[in-house]
């Protein structure tokens, strides 16, 4: 079962991994992902990012994308934390583990996780730079064609659980 959390604090990595996988033998491999706030932008020094969501609807979808993640991968669980609020520069946003009996099923896992939180979770960004300016965050292009390989649909299981 996902472990799925939206908050304004920030994370611990090593208490979100050892929860993930205390006592537990059968894990062979996780896959870990940390998003953090970059100090620029397009050239421009980043002061802060706000991310806004809609409490309910958030949790929701991010529920839905773990879901689809143990759907197509041996997942022996995993874990989704995304922060909102006003975050600065070198701040955690997003933490993705998927961990699984096998390493690349977990990889792939948190590679998807973290493709589709980008492009399909509803959260909106709007960075504020050092000289005043604020605005929001447009979705990528880059960030679409890296969701859209795993559109095609999940790898066979049995293919995903060797490794």
């Amino acid at each position: 079962m996902a472990k799925v959390r939206v908050q304004q604090e920030d994370f611990d990595i090593g208490a979100e991994f050892a929860a993930l996988s205390a006592g537990r033998t059968d894990i062979g491999g996780l896959g870990c992902f940390v998003g953090t706030v970059r100090e620029t932008a397009k050239g421009r020094k980043i002061v802060s990012m706000t991310l806004e969501h809609y409490p309910a609807m958030t949790e929701r979808a991010l529920a839905r994308i773990a879901a689809e993640a143990e759907s197509r991968w041996p997942l022996l669980g995993c874990t989704l934390i995304h922060r909102v609020g006003t975050l600065l520069p070198g701040d955690n946003i997003v933490l993705v583990l998927a961990a699984s009996a096998h390493r690349q099923a977990a990889l792939d896992a948190a590679g998807f996780l973290i493709d589709w939180l980008k492009t399909r979770a509803p959260f909106w960004k709007k960075e504020r730079f050092a000289d005043g300016d604020e605005t929001w965050v447009e979705a990528r292009a880059e960030d679409d064609a890296a969701a859209a390989k795993w559109w095609a649909g999940p790898p066979s299981r049995a293919a995903a659980s060797t490794g």
